[in-house]
């Protein structure tokens, strides 16, 4: 079960950095992705980043203002987001890619197996 948290109220403009922890000794094997759900909308790919941490893929609407990145010692994913714009409000998920077959980074939510219950980020403008 992945545990997501750091979501918060932040004024535009500001940051905050959300954090995934993914229970298990095969962290360092999983594609670990981030998406988001705005209220009335679908949920959307935001980021993802492989099992190394040496790619990394981002949507367009966040690309240049957040970060994904992993330390696999700590079985931990986080999504830094920075300058934050009131559209970028919703819950933030985590998701893992366990196949051991998926080489390129995924966008698709089919492509996900695992899921966090999902951490609210809030927006002020």
């Amino acid at each position: 079960q992945l545990q997501a948290s750091g979501g918060g109220l932040v004024q535009a403009g500001g940051s905050l950095k959300l954090s995934c922890v993914a229970p298990g000794r095969t962290f360092s094997s999983i594609i670990m992705g981030w998406f988001r759900q705005a209220a009335g909308k679908e949920r959307e790919f935001v980021a993802a980043i492989s099992r190394s941490g040496g790619s990394t893929d981002y949507a367009d609407s966040v690309k240049g203002r957040f970060t994904i990145s992993r330390d696999n010692a700590k079985n931990t994913a986080y999504l830094h987001m920075n300058n934050l714009k009131p559209e970028d409000a919703a819950v933030y998920y985590c998701a893992a890619n366990r196949r051991s077959n998926t080489i390129v980074l995924k966008r698709s939510r089919n492509e996900y197996d695992y899921w966090g219950q999902g951490t609210l980020v809030t927006v002020s403008s």
